[in-house]
């Protein structure tokens, strides 16, 4: 039986990433920099865009890389001086510390690269989330060996740079699984690809970093980012074959159920809707309104609105989708070239937010 999963690490969110290609700093602005960027950063696109396109990935010899780290470098420079010396002076002792230790670096590469072979990876389904925070991506890391695999990082790329910058860490037990939470922020709403998943270690020595680069294939859905303050819910309209005489008493008083008013009688609060909301965090209690039962419907429209760009409208409807969905009405949504049918719950909100998103 294979033993249980190990904690999962959070890395930070990076700075805000886009689907549209290139990933990565422009051309243009490489070219600002310095000629040796502009093409190290071609090279870059290039050589990342031959990756195939998966959500699992398994890796292998022939995908995982290893490059020496600066304090490889600096270990090599030393072996190098130690090995002059050695030969110069005639020093025995020389000549063992430096092979001991070249042999030790050569013992890490080994133990490094095989860290990495054999690892399993699967990015699970992302959720959607709100323009301007962080949407939230889960791999899990399978280990079919029967050894302990350490110091595994994954990471991702962000908006200004082709390669990931931050890393979250986490050992994967022998024949078992971890699991680790990568995030990024989304510039605007939409359909994104994911951005280029990093995946390495410096197990055992830190003189050498073995690496590998994942190119996803699944998308992430980026709804509009409500509107802060938004003004209360629209009037409703009159039902049809419904007179739309009765008098209002408020602007969320829709399908015979409103908000709860400071001397109301208890008889009145939908206490099933009530749990919902205090379930969902949202302190409202509903109650029933007599006076105004099922003769009006609820329809968001971009029009009325008034506001004169079109996203500032997206964001407007999208918090006043939120608002609906908390007090439990029924409503629909009237967006240029769609119309979502009058509804409520979980679904409704879903096909809401993805028609806000896509609009």
């Amino acid at each position: 039986m294979p033993p249980a999963a190990a904690p999962a690490s959070v890395a930070p969110a990076n700075a805000p990433a886009t689907a549209a290609p290139p990933r990565g700093a422009t051309p243009s602005r490489l070219a600002a920099l310095s000629p040796l960027a502009f093409a190290r950063g071609r090279f870059q696109r290039w050589w990342q865009a031959r990756l195939p396109l998966s959500d699992t990935l398994q890796l292998t010899q022939r995908n995982v890389y290893i490059l020496p780290t600066s304090s490889g470098w600096m270990l090599a420079l030393t072996l190098l001086v130690l090995l002059i010396a050695s030969i110069n002076f005639q020093l025995n002792l020389g000549y063992l510390l430096t092979f001991l230790l070249a042999g030790s670096a050569a013992a890490g590469v080994v133990m490094g690269h095989n860290s990495l072979r054999g690892l399993q990876l699967r990015l699970l389904p992302p959720e959607p989330c709100f323009q301007g925070h962080s949407a939230q991506l889960t791999v899990e890391l399978h280990n079919p060996a029967a050894r302990t695999r350490y110091a595994i990082a994954l990471g991702c790329a962000d908006a200004q740079r082709t390669t990931p910058t931050h890393w979250a860490h986490t050992d994967v037990p022998a024949q078992g699984s971890a699991a680790l939470h990568l995030g990024f922020v989304p510039a605007r709403r939409g359909l994104h690809n994911l951005p280029l998943i990093g995946i390495q270690t410096h197990f055992p020595l830190g003189t050498f970093r073995v690496w590998t680069y994942w190119r996803p294939a699944a998308q992430v859905l980026v709804y509009p980012a409500p509107e802060p303050g938004a003004p209360p819910l629209p009037p409703g309209e009159p039902r049809s074959g419904g007179t739309g005489s009765a008098p209002s008493h408020g602007r969320t008083e829709f399908d015979g159920v409103r908000a709860y008013r400071r001397g109301d009688p208890m008889k009145l609060v939908v206490w099933k809707k009530a749990a919902q909301a205090f379930a969902s965090g949202n302190g409202t209690l509903i109650a029933r309104d007599a006076q105004q039962p099922h003769r009006h419907e609820l329809w968001l429209d971009h029009a009325p609105t008034g506001l004169p760009d079109m996203e500032a409208r997206l964001s407007r409807l999208t918090a006043w989708v939120l608002q609906a969905d908390r007090l439990g009405l029924d409503y629909g949504l009237r967006l240029p070239g769609k119309e979502i049918a009058m509804g409520h719950g979980a679904a409704q909100r879903r096909r809401c937010l993805e028609a806000l998103a896509l609009c």
